[in-house]
């Protein structure tokens, strides 16, 4: 590390990712505690979605430690190698806790059980709650649900370590070709993020049945979109150099993808069944596809706000269409 605003640059970032993942990291060691004290975490002491925000703070940390070492093993490869690690300590610090912290409350639930029931309804309303129609709706534990869990985990880990990687070169070799991208990756992931932490602590006030309210289906299509719309960026950082066509339509193919994927994965979390953002045609299930035209939508919205913003980002690259040939 010669380069003097490289070395300012790692360790600033290096103390940001710290900062931001201290609660996380927090909410992990007291579990760990509480598991070593009494064999199990009492219901009224366990932090609100700890996995898999304190696997996801784990990762990033030290997904962004190793930046030096990643560089210095591959100038091109770096970002590669770099989230493969932490990508690796994220799923293995994730099963770790899954399978090995027990939450103490009517009876033992494993971690993973008890995160399914928190996709359902937050935690203050789990005695109150008349679970007859949640029941019907969860057929019995299934693994099935964690795809969207991993979905938005992994989303988040490349998305920021992307910022962090690329921002890093971008410092170390003088070429800010990438500079645009990244901002608005950064914007994106963040705000993504801030979606997802708002989660945390409202389940976007759903009470536990399919038709929520107008605010919860707001803030769900958002989510939904914005999920998209970050991987699509993420795509987009990495295809600048290719033609127009390509830098541009692939990102939004992605982010359209990536959204039909986390309703897929809320499928499989309500046995085959969809939140519903209303009722009438067009909040009702196409017939074999599940989708509401309103879901839809959303997909087409996450592409086509991808689309935008890559144009946008890409104005005024003059790339030739044989660039990529």
């Amino acid at each position: 590390m010669a380069n003097p605003s490289y070395k300012k640059y790692y360790f600033a970032a290096l103390a940001a990712v710290i900062a931001v993942c201290a609660y996380p990291i927090y909410m992990g060691v007291s579990v760990l505690i509480e598991m070593l004290r009494g064999g199990a975490v009492p219901l009224e002491n366990y932090p609100k979605y700890i996995i898999p925000y304190t696997p996801i703070a784990l990762s990033l940390i030290i997904g962004v430690a190793i930046i030096p070492l990643m560089q210095k093993l591959s100038r091109k490869l770096d970002y590669l190698y770099g989230s493969l690690v932490s990508v690796g300590a994220f799923f293995l610090a994730e099963r770790f806790m899954e399978t090995n912290v027990l939450v103490q409350t009517q009876e033992l639930i494993p971690l993973e059980g008890w995160q399914m029931a928190l996709c359902y309804v937050p935690p203050e309303q789990y005695k109150t709650r008349t679970w007859e129609a949640v029941d019907v709706l969860l057929g019995g534990y299934s693994p099935t649900f964690k795809i969207h869990f991993y979905l938005i985990s992994v989303v988040i880990i490349l998305s920021l370590l992307n910022c962090f990687y690329g921002f890093a070169k971008m410092i170390r070799s003088g070429d800010a070709s990438r500079k645009k991208a990244l901002i608005m990756q950064a914007a994106t992931s963040l705000a993504f993020l801030g979606m997802c932490i708002w989660a945390c602590f409202t389940a976007f006030y759903r009470g536990g049945e399919l038709t929520v309210s107008p605010v919860s289906a707001v803030l769900m299509a958002v989510f939904f979109a914005l999920l998209g719309v970050t991987m699509g960026v993420f795509v987009g950082s990495l295809t600048l150099n290719k033609r127009r066509t390509l830098s541009t339509l692939l990102p939004a193919a992605t982010a359209a993808l990536v959204t039909v994927a986390m309703y897929v994965g809320e499928m499989f979390l309500l046995s085959g069944n969809l939140y519903r953002f209303g009722e009438g045609f067009f909040f009702d299930g196409i017939p074999g596809i599940v989708l509401a035209p309103v879901d839809v939508l959303v997909v087409i919205a996450s592409g086509g706000v991808t689309y935008l913003l890559m144009r946008l980002i890409t104005r005024g690259k003059a790339v030739p269409e044989t660039a990529d040939k």
